[in-house]
């Protein structure tokens, strides 16, 4: 279980389902590792940042607030098949469900792909997505759901997504840049997102946020399966997370591998955190 939060298993109604009568928030680990490019190990992601977590206090002097009661539940993996697409089906009702029941879903990958499940589930108006990478190819290897297409897919594929914003991407190929220039897509390079604000509008509109770990410089998270080199600051990513928590319905954390000491983990799920923290202050 993420550490200080509630076990659902230990938490049914009288038909055996999931009470969720007090869920603030669920965490619901997605452990999809089918289409890594480089170095496999996303399966191991939820496991790991759960664990890695294990050492941070549940008290937030910041927010003078205890992780353990604001209301955080743990639904367990949603263990993957080969079938891809029918997997993103399945995590995409599990996760709907939270929605259903008005709680925060917190979705911890696993690979990226797993994102186009969550934005199905959330339905926002925009994605926020911290990313090395611009993930707008149309396929990658033949395939269309490859890790590398996520933002792409989200684009066409979920209705309620007016607009995209990436922070920290530093690389993509040239058609993917040719999308990237379009209206709906928004572009904030590593050296300028320390100095990011969100606007207002972006603020009005109901946001999924979806944290690729590979978004930091691998210095600080090796973790991940295609590192890219001159990213983002740990405490860069924690403000953005911190300055976009109050419209934000729907996160995750992805991309996390175990070819690391847990730096990724460790990075990832203190983030997790922060958005629980800042989200529950703002509330």
């Amino acid at each position: 279980m993420f550490p200080g939060a509630t076990d659902e298993r230990e938490r049914t109604d009288g038909t055996g389902q999931p009470d969720r009568t007090d869920a603030n928030f669920v965490v619901v680990g997605a452990p999809l590792d089918a289409s890594t490019t480089f170095q496999p190990g996303t399966r191991f992601g939820p496991r790991r940042i759960r664990h890695f977590a294990e050492t941070f206090d549940d008290y937030d002097h910041r927010t003078d607030q205890y992780f353990s009661e604001l209301g955080v539940v743990d639904h367990g993996d949603v263990r993957p098949w080969d079938d891809v697409s029918e997997y993103l089906e399945w995590l995409e009702g599990t996760v709907r469900d939270v929605v259903w029941d008005e709680a925060i879903p917190l979705v911890l990958g696993g690979e990226h792909t797993v994102t186009l499940a969550g934005a199905r589930a959330v339905e926002p108006e925009a994605l926020v997505v911290l990313d090395a990478h611009l993930d707008l190819r149309d396929e990658y290897d033949g395939n269309r759901r490859s890790h590398a297409c996520v933002t792409r897919r989200i684009l066409e594929d979920v209705a309620s997504v007016e607009e995209v914003v990436v922070l920290g991407a530093r690389t993509g190929s040239e058609a993917e840049w040719e999308r990237a220039s379009e209206p709906d897509v928004t572009i904030v390079p590593p050296e300028d997102v320390a100095d990011w604000e969100p606007e207002p509008a972006l603020l009005d509109r109901e946001l999924y946020c979806s944290v690729d770990i590979d978004a930091a410089d691998p210095g600080y998270a090796p973790g991940t399966g295609t590192t890219e080199p001159f990213g983002l600051e740990p405490r860069e990513m924690r403000d953005v997370v911190r300055a976009i928590a109050p419209a934000v319905t729907g996160f995750d954390a992805v991309e996390v591998n175990d070819r690391d000491d847990g730096q990724a983990a460790s990075l990832a799920g203190k983030l997790v955190r922060e958005f629980v923290y800042t989200r529950s202050e703002r509330a």
